[in-house]
């Protein structure tokens, strides 16, 4: 049973390609690496991501044969841990930098969207099927989701979705045609 084996032996079946093994790194590794994560990057989803990260450059370094010595393997995964959380932030702090430097050029202002002559949109929403209409009325000036549409017209989610997109193209039409 590999549960009573040292971290040493689990490292040496790991080498030796035991696929078992290296699920017994994983489930034995894997909440210290998180504990490590959350003290570090106060956050659940960067340990979460933290786990997977040091566990694939674990299992790649033992299936390698790089680790020297098998009975520091815990020491091993730490260390790895901490260089991950550092090239992490390493990498956060250089991404802010650059977004300060070339923000402006990289993400440009939005641009103004044209104006809607509501008249025109009054006419083309009255042109539609009464099914579209009520759907679009819903939708946009209600704010009901495709499943509150659907269960007060009694039609599926998907369907509610699908008579919208076409209602829309419809409206977008009609506003191209009139212009």
């Amino acid at each position: 049973m590999l549960v009573d084996l040292s971290d040493a032996e689990i490292a040496r079946r790991v080498a030796d390609g035991d696929k078992e093994a290296e699920g017994e790194v994983c489930r034995r590794l894997a909440p210290r690496i998180r504990l490590y994560g959350l003290r570090h990057l106060r956050s659940a989803a960067a340990a979460d991501d933290l786990v997977q990260n040091v566990l694939i450059k674990t299992l790649e370094a033992l299936r390698a044969g790089r680790l020297r010595d098998a009975d520091r393997l815990a020491p091993f995964v730490l260390g790895v841990s901490r260089m991950t959380v550092l090239d992490s932030r390493r990498t956060t702090r250089r991404q802010e930098q650059l977004l300060e430097a070339f923000g402006g050029v990289l993400v440009p202002e939005p641009a103004e969207p044209p104006p809607v002559d509501a008249e025109r949109l009054g006419r083309c929403v009255q042109a539609l099927k009464e099914r579209e209409r009520s759907i679009v009325v819903m939708t946009f000036y209600d704010e009901h989701t495709a499943a509150e549409s659907g269960r007060a017209l009694g039609l599926s989610e998907a369907n509610v979705r699908v008579i919208r997109h076409r209602a829309i193209r419809q409206l977008r039409a009609c506003l191209e045609s009139a212009s």
